[in-house]
């Protein structure tokens, strides 16, 4: 889904009760990938009525990317990491996928 130049592409796969997703971000010529890893308890308590977790990726990386360019994020993380980095994040999450 494109956002001005960058094109933010997400496919995700279920491996038993988790998702592991690979996101690219591209940004003219630059890109990243990044592997992220969501247990089916982050999905409910986040995204409850999503049957994948590709909508809350994408919302996690609308927020990651607002802050921080995509070189900085990191290459691998499981999604919760996300709050070491940035407190309140979750809310920030929902209140998009709720809009």
């Amino acid at each position: 889904m494109p956002d001005g130049d960058r094109l933010v592409d997400i496919r995700c796969g279920r491996e038993g009760d988790r998702w592991l997703c690979l996101v690219r971000v591209r940004e003219g010529a630059f890109a990243t990938e990044h592997r992220v890893t969501v247990a089916a308890a982050d999905l409910v308590r986040l995204d409850p009525t999503a049957a994948d977790p590709e909508r809350l990726v994408r919302a996690a990386f609308a927020f990651l990317l607002e802050r921080e360019p995509a070189s900085s994020i990191l290459r691998s993380f499981d999604l919760p990491v996300i709050g070491r980095y940035f407190p309140g994040w979750e809310t920030d999450v929902r209140a998009r996928l709720a809009g």
